[in-house]
């Protein structure tokens, strides 16, 4: 009898994404785990403020203990309706933490913002990736910076600013127009000097997106594989699952999260953005696990 694995299961390519310190991200044989720390008072997701650098170094380290491949620092909370800081104030933020973490952290750090001033910043105190969400969109100067310093960049796709982006989530094609975006961003990040085998690509869940957008954009994931590029998917904890779960709070949205993180992963993603680190690790494993038994 023949067999056919699921159609949820898609190919997925490998990659390895250089990153400046000598190491790189070798993408595609298993799904690495990003976790999300975020250093702000009014993060969406967190139970509490993480205001505090030692709360927040030893919380990095938790997550390395749990599993993280990679550890997203993010000083400002860019969630539907935010306000902006000033980089000073991100500043403040980040690089105490970054400092505590220099040379006990063995995972790759990522710094998430699209401010170049706070990128720089952060490069030198040992971070290796820049997450920018905007996609070069709001300050372009953030390519330069890491082509200058060789560091990884993941483009996300969004429209507008945090404070008034559902205003922007009007969509004749969502899934072309994501990739065209997506691709605009690709080719700015080039232009400023990054090379192309440095770029990892998000289609930003939740950012300038209705819930049935999101959504869309998880059931066919497959297709962003036309910009040739590994991808990012953070669904963690995001208002968008309330549209299957109900009006729950961010923190009752787990099995939600697990079950996203799941259809990432069998849809081809390359890195997932999670919150609950080790939680998360299960579900990339046996994830992982019915792809190398279709032979994906």
């Amino acid at each position: 009898m023949n067999r056919e694995p699921i159609a949820a299961l898609h190919p997925r390519k490998l990659f390895s994404v250089p990153l400046p310190d000598g190491r790189a991200l070798d993408l595609g044989e298993r799904t690495l785990v990003m976790g999300i720390l975020n250093v702000t008072p009014d993060s969406f997701a967190e139970p509490g403020p993480r205001t505090d650098p030692a709360r927040a170094a030893e919380d990095a380290l938790r997550m390395e203990e749990d599993g993280a491949d990679i550890v997203d620092v993010g000083g400002e909370s860019t969630r539907p309706g935010a306000e902006p800081v000033s980089a000073s104030e991100e500043l403040g933020r980040v690089v105490p933490v970054l400092r505590r973490l220099r040379g006990r952290l063995r995972v790759p750090l990522s710094i998430d913002t699209y401010k170049a001033e706070v990128a720089e910043a952060a490069l030198d105190e040992g971070a290796v990736i820049v997450n920018d969400i905007s996609g070069l969109r709001y300050d372009p100067a953030i390519g330069r910076v890491a082509a200058a310093r060789r560091a990884a960049l993941v483009l996300m796709h969004t429209r507008g600013r945090s404070r008034a982006m559902y205003q922007e989530a009007v969509y004749a094609a969502l899934v072309n127009e994501v990739i065209a975006e997506l691709g605009e961003s690709l080719e700015a990040a080039v232009a400023a000097g990054v090379p192309r085998e440095r770029i990892v690509l998000d289609p930003g869940l939740g950012f300038a997106k209705h819930a049935g957008h999101s959504f869309e954009l998880l059931a066919q994931l497959p297709d962003l594989t036309a910009l040739d590029r590994p991808l990012l998917v953070g669904p963690s904890r995001k208002s968008f699952l309330k549209a299957a779960l109900g009006d729950v709070p961010p923190g009752a949205r787990e099995f939600g999260t697990a079950a996203a993180v799941a259809a990432a992963v069998l849809g081809g993603v390359h890195i997932v953005r999670v919150h609950a680190v080790r939680e998360m690790c299960e579900v990339v494993r046996v994830a992982d696990e019915i792809r190398k038994r279709a032979g994906r």
